[in-house]
Order: C-alpha cells, then sequence, then structure tokens
C-alpha cells in the first residue's frame, strides 16, 4: 500500500510538471503549488521546505541586473562583444559561444545571449560559414555560463547552506571547476560543429532561399562593422558599479574570513551576503548610472528573473514536500545503486533539468536528494553542469530565438523534433565539462 502511494503521489508531482511546462512561464510555479495542495490535502503530506532563500538571492541579482539594463550598460556590453566578433569573422565558431558564455557570466542570466544572437548569425552569413555551427554552440554556451557565474540563481543555490555550501565547498571551489570544464567543453564543442553540415553555399535550404527571393546575398565583407551607437557615460559607470559587486560576491564567497562573523563567531552565510552586496549595487547604479527605476520594472530581465522566482517557488516547494515525506522509502529504494555508481545522479540530474525547465529548481529539487544518499559534495558539484539538459527539447526561448534569427535556415528543428541543431553541442558541452569537472576535483 505504501509503494502504491508513493507511486500515485509521483504520478502527481509529474503530471504538475507537465501540465506547467506546457504553460510555461509562471505556469510552473503555479501548477507546483497546486502540486503541493494536492499531496498536503489528499495525501496527509506535511508541507516541505519553501526555498526563500534562493528566492532572495534572486530577487537581489535580478534588481541589480534590471538596473543596469535600465541604465544602459546592459546594451554597451553587448556592444562591446559585437565589436568584438566583427574583428574575427572567420573565428566565430569559437569567439561567438565564448562570448555568450561571457557575457551570461557576468550578468547571470542566460537571457542577455538575445542581443548577441542575430549578431553572429549575421557574420557567420557573410563570413560563408554555415549560421548553424556558432549559433548551436553559442545557445548551449550561455546555459553553460549560468553553472559558472557567480550571480546566477542555480550557483546560489549550490552555495547555500542547507546544499553544498553546508559541507565546506565555497565560491572558489566552483569556479575553479566550472571555469575551466566550460572553456574546455565549448572549445570542443565548437571544433566537433566546425565540421557538422554542409558548407552554407551547398546547403539546400539556403540556395532554395536564395532562389524564392526569400533572402538577399550579403554583399558587406565580412569584417565590415555597422554604425555603432555611442554609449553614455552613465551606461559604462554602471557596468563598473555591477562588475565590481560580481567580483565583491566572487571574493567574499570565495574566502569566508573576509565575511563578518555571525552570533556564534563564525563567518556568515553567503546568503545574506549577497542579497546585501547586490542591493547595495543597485543602489549605486541608481545613483551613478541614472537608472529609471521604472524601466528597470518594464525590462525582459526584471520579468525573466520574477518568473524564475516564482517557479522555483512553486516546484521546489513540489519536490521537498514529496521527498521529506517519501525519503526513507526512496533512499532505500536507489542508495545501493547510487553508492555503487554516483555518477549515474548525472543522469538523474539531466532528465529532471529537461522536465523542470530551470537550473536553479533542478538543483534545490534533486541536490538534497544527492547529498542524503551520502554522494560526496564534491562529486556533486562536478555534476553540476548536467542541470544543463533543457536543451533536449528545443522548447527553450533561446533555441527559438537562435533558430528565428538564422535566415539561411540552417538552424532547425528536424522531422523528428529531438534531432535539432542544438543536441550535438548540448550534449558535447555536458559530457566533456563533467568530464573535466572529475579530473579538477580529483585534483583539488
Amino acid at each position: 500500500m505504501d509503494t502504491l502511494m508513493l507511486f500515485l503521489q509521483l504520478a502527481v508531482v509529474l503530471a504538475m510538471i507537465f501540465f506547467g511546462a506546457r504553460k510555461g512561464g509562471l505556469g510552473m510555479g503555479i501548477y507546483g503549488t497546486v502540486g503541493v495542495a494536492i499531496l498536503v490535502f489528499c495525501f496527509g503530506c506535511q508541507p516541505g521546505d519553501t526555498p526563500i532563500d534562493v528566492m532572495m538571492i534572486i530577487l537581489a541579482v535580478i534588481t541589480a541586473s534590471s538596473c543596469l539594463q535600465a541604465a544602459g550598460g546592459l546594451d554597451f556590453m553587448v556592444d562591446v562583444a559585437a565589436r568584438f566578433l566583427r574583428k574575427h569573422p572567420s573565428q566565430i565558431t569559437y569567439y561567438g559561444p565564448l562570448t555568450t558564455w561571457l557575457l551570461c557570466i557576468l550578468a547571470g542570466t542566460a537571457h542577455t545571449c538575445y542581443a548577441l544572437l542575430p549578431i553572429i548569425s549575421e557574420i557567420a552569413t557573410r563570413a560563408k560559414i554555415r549560421p548553424e555551427r556558432p549559433l548551436s554552440v553559442a545557445t548551449i554556451a550561455a546555459s553553460l555560463g549560468i553553472t559558472g557565474s557567480p550571480v546566477s540563481a542555480a550557483t546560489v543555490a549550490v552555495l547555500s547552506d542547507g546544499l553544498l555550501g553546508g559541507h565546506g565547498i565555497g565560491m572558489k571551489d566552483i569556479l575553479l571547476v566550472t571555469i575551466p570544464a566550460s572553456i574546455i567543453s565549448i572549445l570542443v564543442a565548437a571544433f566537433v560543429q566546425n565540421h557538422v553540415g554542409k558548407p552554407l553555399e551547398e546547403d539546400p535550404e539556403y540556395q532554395r532561399r536564395l532562389k524564392e527571393g526569400l533572402i538577399e546575398p550579403d554583399t558587406m565583407p565580412a569584417g565590415e562593422t555597422v554604425e555603432e551607437k555611442k554609449a553614455s557615460p552613465y551606461a559604462k559607470r554602471a557596468v563598473a558599479v555591477f562588475l565590481c559587486g560580481v567580483v565583491v560576491v566572487a571574493l567574499l564567497g570565495s574566502f569566508p574570513s573576509w565575511r563578518p562573523l555571525n552570533s556564534a563567531g563564525s563567518p556568515m552565510s553567503m546568503n545574506p551576503i549577497i542579497e546585501m552586496v547586490m542591493m547595495v549595487i543597485a543602489a549605486l547604479i541608481l545613483i551613478v548610472g541614472k537608472a529609471d527605476v521604472k524601466a528597470a520594472v518594464k525590462g525582459n530581465i526584471f520579468s525573466a528573473g520574477m518568473t524564475a522566482m516564482i517557479s522555483i517557488f512553486g516546484i521546489a516547494w513540489m519536490g521537498s514536500t514529496f521527498f521529506n515525506h517519501n525519503q526513507e522509502a526512496i533512499t532505500g529504494a536507489v542508495q545501493g545503486m547510487f553508492t555503487q555508481y554516483p555518477i549515474l545522479f548525472a543522469v538523474a540530474l539531466f532528465i529532471f533539468s529537461i522536465l523542470l525547465f530551470s537550473q536553479a529548481v533542478t538543483v534545490k529539487t534533486l541536490y538534497p536528494v544527492g547529498i542524503s544518499l551520502g554522494i560526496p559534495p564534491m562529486l556533486l558539484l562536478a555534476m553540476f553542469p548536467a542541470v544543463n539538459g533543457y536543451f533536449f527539447l528545443p522548447t527553450y526561448p533561446t533555441e527559438v530565438a537562435a533558430i528565428g534569427f538564422d535566415r539561411t535556415g540552417t538552424t532547425k528543428i528536424g522531422k523528428f523534433v529531438i534531432n535539432h541543431s542544438f543536441q550535438l553541442s548540448g550534449f558535447i558541452t555536458t559530457i566533456v565539462s563533467i568530464v573535466v569537472g572529475l579530473l579538477l576535483i580529483s585534483i583539488m
């Protein structure tokens, strides 16, 4: 009977994830909370812990990022990246993904890549390089930047006291593993992708569009720049302030002795530290960057951040409620397998990230399970990139945007949906980054 009840509850959890994913946006959080209500009122579960700490950190980081966007700082960062890319058109398959990755590391969100994707596509087209090659890797690299950013929701979730942060792993450890692993995996994926597909001028879809007049052949040289907007001094100051905030968070996370002491005389948790630092940064951006608060609230960064926060609230709360109620049965059933083959937990992270559609939600939902199963914290750190599995289905906004920006038609969704342009790059970066991470933790 207990087993039947467990599977019924699991069916409720999966059903709410399915319905929430279909609705998208706020749907994940709303249906997740509905799942909590069903588990509590119909199955007698006690409500699990709400991820308040992660939500508050996301709120603080998104506030600072939104103020940066309102001050024009985000546009300035994109413009600097675009100028660099236009100077190196022949290497766009390598430099394009590395640029989107770096931008997402600094900003803490993959949504910053939207402005670079059309630039990457145009540079590749003018250089007669199949746009699918740089676009597929660049889109995946943007998500990979989330697992290496000091201010991303996923990294903050991993660093929280209830997860790896409570087991002696600090920001320095995360960055020492994820940054090199990300760079190597992106370069490997770019090298492989550079040999995938026909050259642009031999691609049948591109030729069809040319013949039908759907697109015009480019006459502008690949390295020629378009007219660039001159950034205001306020935007530059806003960027400087924001980057200082990122550096401060990284340093305080890496060196606990630099933090204030709590009532017990030990270094304060990073949760309130990040919240305070990023709110101070937001205030400074308002002052030196002359940012408009109303514009900050209306920007897409603020909207995406609030959506992510509500999604984490509902889905992570439902996952915590289900797991806490069935912890003994779940750990008893899978403990032997994960104890003998702990690396298989990466497969669970990958699959759940496809369902949950968020790295931070996946971390908050599954990492407590991994810790309770006795998987070494450093091994969980090496498996961190596995939470980027949502590329498997071509429904994430960055993938949809990349397909739309490629006017040559080389970046596409295949006949069977899952055979799309991002699949190869996604698996290469995930597998290579985990392997490199395992090598790095063995050294550390």
